[in-house]
């Protein structure tokens, strides 16, 4: 029995209608892509890992020790809170802007703010490690200047292998963007990509 999850790039799927689904809310803050496997299996490790922390945690908590299972207990919280800001990292969309979700901060950009958003071909961080390689990045541009705001790349957790994924997240935040920003500024197709320097 298949269970449909709701996402963002559900339209791309087998839909020939483009009737407006009653859950589709704009105002609501969604992610325009599906988490990647490496950001998942990393996430799942992090709780098989939270999981032996509550196993040890009984165990401490039967044998007597009631402090160090209070610490076990407050480990394998953390770990499990962890976990799951790691699933929430990445861009989201809404009717009032985009928000760019990572480990420790969240900035939120709304459209009005937004003077460009488009794909570029420049170096990328491979799996958000110091180590760079060529590929593309969705970058955000502020009015007023400013530096400018690369919300994901086509080698982060999320897009690692999968270029047809960064294109479709791509040009979906594009279309949030045409459809709610200021001024529909000229975005380059995915397949073409511009060089920056």
């Amino acid at each position: 029995m298949p269970l449909p999850f709701l996402t963002a790039d559900r339209a791309f799927e087998a839909t020939s209608d483009d009737i407006a689904l009653p859950f589709d809310d704009h105002d609501q803050w969604r992610r325009p892509y599906r988490p990647g496997p490496w950001r998942v299996i990393a996430a799942a490790l992090a709780l098989l890992v939270a999981s032996f922390m509550l196993l040890a945690t009984m165990i401490v908590a039967l044998a007597g020790a009631l402090p160090a299972a209070g610490a076990c207990l407050g480990a394998a919280a953390v770990v499990i809170l962890l976990a799951l800001r790691l699933l929430r990292v990445g861009a989201w969309v809404s009717r009032h802007g985009v928000r760019h979700v990572r480990f420790f901060r969240t900035a939120t950009v709304p459209w009005a703010r937004t003077a460009s958003l488009r794909t570029v071909q420049q170096p990328v961080r491979w799996l958000g490690l110091p180590r760079t390689v060529q590929g593309q990045a969705l970058v955000l541009v502020r009015q007023g200047g400013g530096e400018p705001v690369t919300l994901f790349t086509d080698h982060n957790a999320d897009f690692l292998a999968r270029v047809e994924a960064f294109d479709r997240a791509a040009d979906t935040v594009e279309a949030w963007s045409a459809e709610y920003g200021p001024v529909a500024a000229p975005s380059v197709p995915a397949g073409r990509t511009q060089s920056v320097s």
